[in-house]
């Protein structure tokens, strides 16, 4: 079976350009994660490399299917400059690392928690997975291998996760979007929710 994640790492490059940093990071028994980092004018992008070496496995499985499997990579968008981001490399990387560790299947409409602030100072500890599509076209695979995608993640404050809970991620990009909510302010606040 082909190693996916230079075909992966490609596809990275040919959407968002050369990345100008990388960091890896390895959990006890876990594959290594690494997370790039790409700048487009005043945004910067983390994208993480590794979670899709492997499918993720349908956790009541008796057995993991080594070949079938929805395979996945992160990616979060936020503005340049404005708070340190940069430490957001080891809540990314526990989040990709996350299928192997606890036997999740990340999809969009999941939230995400890592317990702790994506970075310094930020209000935020979890993030919603969006649809992919928009940023980084799915990478298709031989099969019967399935396609790599590549899904955005939108940082939500504790409010918004609960309220996400009750009301469903749809109703919250809703809400974001009649309040016009700048989802790549790295230091925003909460978006109305009453």
């Amino acid at each position: 079976m082909a190693d996916v994640l230079p075909l992966v790492e490609a596809r990275l490059r040919t959407a968002l350009g050369e990345p100008d940093a990388r960091a890896a990071v390895t959990f006890l028994g876990t594959d290594r994660i690494e997370v790039l980092r790409f700048h487009e004018g005043d945004i910067v992008r983390y994208a993480t490399l590794g979670m899709s070496a492997q499918p993720m496995a349908d956790p009541t499985a008796v057995v993991a299917d080594p070949v079938k499997g929805p395979r996945v990579e992160l990616v979060l968008s936020v503005r340049a400059g404005v708070a340190d981001t940069d430490k957001v490399l080891r809540p990314l990387a526990v989040l990709a690392a996350s299928p192997q560790v606890e036997g999740v299947v990340v999809a969009p409409g999941a939230s995400l928690d890592v317990g702790e602030r994506l970075w310094p100072g930020a209000p935020f500890t979890s993030v919603l997975v969006a649809e992919p599509g928009g940023l980084v076209e799915d990478l298709e695979l031989d099969g019967p291998l399935d396609p790599v995608r590549f899904l955005p993640l939108l940082p939500m404050t504790p409010n918004e996760a609960a309220w996400k809970r009750v009301h469903g991620a749809q109703a919250l990009q809703e809400r974001w979007l009649n309040h016009g909510t700048d989802l790549r302010d790295p230091s925003r606040g909460s978006a109305p929710l009453d």
